[in-house]
């Protein structure tokens, strides 16, 4: 089984149980945006959390065990057509400059790990119109010397 085709099942049973990604994620014990980004293919589950998710979704062995392996992560060099996704390629040539210097200068040389991250979005209700509250948190790497 493809990751695709993985991602396509857990889709379809997804729609099928009525489960939100909150729900689903509460369900497995993980993070929406966690089990989201796993179940759509760009990260993996451990054992443990796979069998639930299959579980809780009634998906076979073979989903439980493509969701374990480790993704490969391409990614289109093009700029994406989503709205959505577009405006972060928007925020980052607007704000990308700005948020490195910032980082560096509190920080020093170095990235933000992508790896040792977590990504969080909430809703702020607002009467001017809801917000859309995103929290990157990711471990500072300090380039080194050698």
């Amino acid at each position: 089984m493809t990751k695709l085709e993985m991602t396509e099942e857990i889709i379809i049973a997804k729609k099928t149980k009525a489960l939100s990604w909150e729900e689903l994620a509460e369900k497995v014990g993980l993070s929406a945006v966690f089990l989201t980004s796993a179940c759509l293919g760009t990260n993996s589950l451990k054992e443990g959390s796979a069998t639930k998710l299959c579980e809780v979704l009634g998906l076979s062995a073979d989903v439980a065990t493509t969701i374990q392996e480790y993704p490969t992560k391409i990614w289109d060099f093009s700029i994406p057509q989503d709205p959505f996704i577009y405006r972060f390629y928007e925020i980052t040539g607007v704000y990308g400059e700005t948020m490195k210097e910032v980082t560096q200068e509190k920080f020093g040389d170095g990235i933000m790990s992508a790896i040792d991250f977590t990504l969080d979005i909430d809703k702020e209700e607002d009467p001017k119109g809801d917000r859309v509250v995103i929290t990157m948190n990711g471990k500072f790497l300090p380039y080194k010397s050698w």
